[in-house]
C-alpha cells in the first residue's frame, strides 16, 4: 500500500490504523484454516513489518538539537537558496516601490513642463500671473 497517496488527507493514520485493524482481524479469523507452511510464512512477514515499522518510526522522527544560542534546531538549517527565495519577494517589492516613485516624480516633471510651456507660449508675460487682480479678470473675461 502507497502511504504516499494520504499525504493531504488529516484522516490519513486512522485510516491505516483501521485497515491494519480489519486485516490482521481476518488473518486471526482464517489462521486456524491456513497450513503450517503458510502460518510460518506470514509470521516471518508480520516480524519483517514490524521491523521495518520500527526503523521508519525511528528514521523519520525528527532530529533535534541544542543550538548555541538557546534555540531549537530541527535537523539543521534551510539550504542557502531556500533563504534567498525567502528574501527574493522583499527584493521584487523595493525594487517596485522604487519603480513606482521614479514614475510618480516623471509624471510630475511632465506636468510642471507643460504648465511651463503654456505659460511661456500665452501671449500674456508671466508676471501677469502673479497679479491679484488677474484672477478677477479670468472671472470676469467672456470666453
Amino acid at each position: 500500500m502507497n502511504t504516499r497517496s494520504f499525504s493531504n488527507d488529516p484522516f490519513a493514520q486512522d485510516r491505516q490504523a483501521r485497515l491494519s485493524l480489519r486485516i490482521a482481524g481476518l488473518l486471526s479469523a482464517h489462521a486456524a484454516q491456513t497450513n503450517p507452511d503458510i502460518d510460518a510464512r506470514l509470521r516471518f512477514a508480520r516480524e519483517q513489518a514490524l521491523t521495518l515499522a520500527r526503523q521508519r518510526r525511528l528514521t523519520t522522527a525528527p532530529a533535534t538539537a541544542k543550538s548555541g544560542s538557546d534555540t531549537l534546531a530541527l535537523g539543521g538549517g534551510p539550504a542557502w537558496w531556500l533563504r534567498t527565495l525567502a528574501v527574493l519577494p522583499l527584493l521584487l517589492l523595493v525594487a517596485g516601490l522604487g519603480m513606482v516613485q521614479l514614475a510618480s516624480q516623471r509624471e510630475q516633471m511632465l506636468a510642471a513642463a507643460d504648465v511651463d510651456a503654456v505659460l511661456l507660449a500665452d501671449d500674456l508675460p508671466p508676471v501677469a500671473y502673479g497679479d491679484p487682480g488677474f484672477a478677477e479678470y479670468l472671472r470676469s473675461a467672456p470666453p
